[in-house]
């Protein structure tokens, strides 16, 4: 794998007292071969599908791939209705591998449609698409498993309604249902509209799903070669075959987020220094959220567990968020992202010689900045005893990006076996959606909107 990760400046040895001992994470070490065993054995089972996806897909990527060609040949633009995992990882994937101003291209240059997520239901957002697209040269991909989310499933009855009202019965030729093959409601109207369908496994959960036809039918879409992403995700999964955190750079991240949480550190950063894995950053946010963050453990006890992640960006937060992490609370960890090669490069040109504080800038290239702006932020952070980490990539590729989403995602579910935790259950979002339900007036929820009615209501001496 060209995928490394340094955690040297997580360690007494570069932090002095505010870091972890090496005794730490040996003490650690029975738990962590018991996290990776835990793991191990839940492989391909219950929610825990998404390991299978680098290995079972075969077919779906022939049929995912012919899908592709046809639909880069016949439409201007493919859009993705979604919400959570299921337009997080498309978004990720797609500015982490396509030119940063794809959508600008001209088509020649493109080679393929336009493309874009709608992964919320403000009204004036969807009305501006529909001021750029022409429906009737457009291809919908509705993601829900359920088929019963009702940000996306009403995004689909306002796409639909439109599609019907200009193309009659050729409408279902732009609506690609991409949904759980043995229930919920979107594979019945899909089997009832005659949509063409991709299945999501049973086992595969959202914010696990980039690397199913959640993810892999978008990226084909728009010319990713999806085969390349889901080779990365089988070599970073054999790489991590060890139950020893040493040769185990997932559980190695693992131990040292745990123990990172006991020490008080409740805030985990991902800083990526490079633009195009800025979206990185919000995919991990979700899967780290999401995932760890519970009331209570396996056994029934309150434990109240999980770090709040936060999205950076290198340079930009430099100018911002850096002074808080670097004399701010001792509550974070750093994870910076690094990109050891970039796909091109820019140098810096002679001027300004009567002004030695910029002329020194002269002859450098961009990158040669973007890389000591890293070191440089790195070596600050960590003279003042701050967690941080570095994965380094030594260049964005499919090949890469699938490695480390799968290294992201297996992290995650060390480190939920460690807290003893159920890293593929969301109880917290679930009560929000609940109370949506009732607010609508949704059948079978009206003792939640009976709860809802008889909470305290706003006082106006707490309103200016």
């Amino acid at each position: 794998m060209s995928i490394k990760v340094n955690y040297n400046n997580m360690m007494q040895y570069a932090l002095g007292d505010k870091g972890i001992a090496d005794a730490q994470l040996k003490e650690c070490d029975i738990l962590a071969q018991s996290a990776h065993f835990l793991v191990e054995a839940g492989r391909g089972k219950d929610m825990q599908g998404w390991m299978d996806s680098p290995y079972d897909q075969s077919e779906v990527v022939k049929s995912i791939k012919a899908t592709a060609t046809r639909i880069r040949k016949s439409c201007d633009n493919f859009v993705v209705l979604g919400i959570g995992g299921s337009a997080l990882g498309p978004i990720a994937v797609f500015t982490a591998l396509k030119h940063y101003y794809y959508n600008e291209l001209p088509k020649k240059l493109r080679k393929g449609p336009r493309f874009y997520v709608v992964d919320n239901v403000d009204p004036d957002r969807l009305n501006n698409l529909f001021d750029v697209i022409n429906v009737e040269k457009t291809v919908f991909n509705v993601i829900t498993k359920s088929g019963a989310t009702s940000e996306t499933m009403s995004q689909y009855l306002i796409v639909m309604d439109m599609l019907k009202a200009k193309l009659g019965d050729k409408a279902r030729e732009h609506i690609i249902a991409t949904t759980s093959q043995s229930k919920g409601n979107l594979i019945k109207l899909a089997q009832k509209e005659g949509f063409e369908t991709f299945f999501i496994p049973d086992g595969v959960g959202g914010r696990f799903s980039e690397l199913s036809p959640v993810g892999l039918l978008p990226a084909a879409v728009v010319g990713i070669d999806i085969s390349k992403m889901l080779k990365g995700a089988r070599d970073m999964d054999r790489k991590c075959r060890s139950r020893y955190y040493t040769k185990n750079p997932a559980l190695a991240l693992a131990v040292l987020q745990y123990i990172s949480m006991k020490q008080g550190k409740n805030i985990s950063v991902m800083m990526p220094y490079a633009d195009n894995l800025k979206y990185i950053a919000d995919w991990y946010a979700q899967l780290w959220a999401e995932s760890l963050g519970k009331e209570t453990d396996k056994n029934g006890n309150v434990v109240n567990v999980g770090q709040t992640p936060v999205k950076a960006l290198g340079v930009t937060d430099q100018h911002s968020q850096v002074q808080l992490y670097n004399e701010g609370p001792f509550d974070k960890v750093i994870a910076f992202l690094e990109v050891e090669n970039f796909h091109s490069d820019v140098t810096i040109p002679e001027g300004c010689a009567d002004f030695p504080d910029v002329n020194f800038l002269c002859g450098h290239t961009l990158s040669e900045l973007m890389h000591n702006e890293l070191y440089a932020t790195r070596y600050a952070l960590t003279r003042r005893g701050r967690a941080n980490y570095t994965i380094s990539l030594d260049t964005v590729d499919a090949y890469n990006i699938g490695g480390l989403l799968y290294l992201l995602q297996l992290q995650t579910a060390y480190a939920g076996a460690m807290l003893n935790v159920n890293a593929y259950d969301q109880p917290g979002v679930e009560g929000g959606k609940d109370a949506a339900y009732a607010l609508f007036g949704r059948k079978g929820y009206e003792s939640k909107a009976k709860e809802i009615n008889s909470s305290k209501p706003d006082l106006d001496k707490y309103i200016i």
